[in-house]
């Protein structure tokens, strides 16, 4: 018995000498990217690597991790970009950059987590000048947490983020939660946080919950080849909604499958609920539910096309292609919220006139636009929608019924919102 006893307490002591953690190196006023990128080779197995509290990091040059196998980073202390934007660019630009500041080429049991300190564990992108110059030339993604097998991402917080947050484009059986993204301007009249998405969700098995996104683009978008995708009880403010896509860009065969968002709140938003597809796309997007979302200020609560397109750089195309992205099972239920109608209404994001988000004959009061193509939309319904304008204007909808034939909780024309039987009730 003693001698199985001493030999468990061994076989213990080994394992826990056998994990190893690494400080990440810090000078003042130099970059600490080298010192990183030149040790992981030595913790892609076993090991913690720690951003320490206390101190506050130069993050001048993109970090490239290598094929990693429980492994945790520990974001404790603070970290900051560059705030040189020429500089960033010429990176951006470079040959055989991946395309993120925080690259990750693959792994299994990988986690990336934050600090619950409010004081650290900050990444700073220094996003505020972009902004301002209205700078979208050769801006990185934030954190590629791409081909990871059993993910967590945890307790992150990001300030004013250059662009795109979190991309989890190939990865699968990934959980994201208690995470804080803050892209606001402190300007928001003259400068506007473009393309900040918050989620990018590619990639199998998902569960993000419990965030809290303040953006100016998309809180999560569900991306082509997605599948069981789990968005809930977080909060998002200012950006362009939960979205699926876009889709089918130049023809492209998409396929997005069984996508559940619920419990979330919506403030300031652009869009609720929103599906968009580029015109002449092709595949499926199947069996998506939005449900249970609080809106208020929000122009377009419930939104979905299959005539996405550049705004900015001419009119809408004109589409041959009879196929499209076609739209199967989707579902909108529980919404309460205020429609933002002010007369005028300029969202900061716009580079072309009408705004790229402008829809014809849409008078801004709408709480449901369906623009769909026939024969490629089955099965929609929004149930239990109530709403009201911030000007007590009347509701309305837009819906053509020539292209779909099922009840879809609303009388489906252009007109005042009136609610059918399969709108109605549990």
């Amino acid at each position: 018995m003693f001698l199985q006893l001493s030999s468990f307490l061994v076989a213990q002591v080994c394992a826990v000498s056998a994990w190893k953690t690494f400080v990440v190196p810090h000078t003042n006023g130099q970059d600490d990217s080298p010192g990183l990128n030149a040790a992981l080779a030595n913790f892609t197995t076993d090991s913690t690597i720690l951003f320490k509290k206390g101190i506050k990091y130069n993050v001048f040059t993109p970090i490239t991790f290598p094929v990693l196998n429980n492994v945790e980073i520990r974001f404790e202390g603070n970290l900051s970009y560059p705030t040189d934007i020429p500089a960033i660019q010429a990176i951006v630009a470079s040959p055989g950059f991946s395309g993120s500041w925080f690259t990750f080429t693959g792994g299994n049991n990988v986690t990336m987590r934050g600090s619950l300190d409010p004081n650290w564990g900050w990444i700073d992108g220094h996003g505020q000048g972009w902004w301002d110059a209205r700078n979208q030339v050769n801006r990185p993604h934030g954190f590629a947490f791409s081909k990871i097998s059993n993910g967590i991402i945890r307790d992150m917080k990001l300030w004013k983020p250059i662009a795109w947050n979190f991309a989890t484009r190939d990865s699968s059986n990934l959980h994201a939660f208690n995470n804080r993204i803050f892209a606001l301007s402190t300007d928001p009249q003259n400068a506007f946080p473009f393309n900040t998405d918050g989620f990018s969700a590619g990639g199998t098995n998902m569960l993000f919950e419990n965030n809290y996104i303040q953006n100016g683009d998309d809180c999560i978008t569900v991306g082509n080849g997605a599948k069981n995708i789990h968005f809930r009880n977080s909060y998002c403010e200012g950006g362009h909604g939960l979205s699926i896509g876009s889709l089918g860009k130049g023809g492209q065969v998409s396929d997005v499958q069984n996508v559940l968002i619920e419990n979330v709140i919506m403030k300031d938003s652009l869009y609720g609920a929103r599906f968009k597809s580029w015109t002449g796309g092709n595949g499926l997007a199947r069996n998506i539910t939005w449900k249970n979302i609080a809106f208020s200020n929000v122009p377009f609560p419930i939104f979905i096309t299959q005539n996405y397109w550049d705004q900015g750089i001419g009119p809408k195309p004109n589409n041959t292609n009879i196929n499209n992205t076609h739209v199967q099972d989707f579902r909108f239920e529980n919404f309460a919220g205020t429609i933002e109608d002010r007369p005028g209404y300029v969202e900061g994001s716009c580079v072309s006139d009408p705004c790229w988000y402008f829809v014809p004959k849409a008078t801004g009061k709408e709480v449901i636009i369906f623009d769909l193509y026939p024969e490629t939309a089955s099965n929609i319904v929004a149930k239990n929608i109530i709403a009201t304008t911030k000007t007590k204007a009347e509701v309305t909808v837009m819906c053509d019924p020539n292209t779909i034939s099922t009840d879809v909780g609303f009388k489906c024309w252009n007109g005042k919102f009136i609610r059918t039987k399969a709108g109605i009730g549990a």
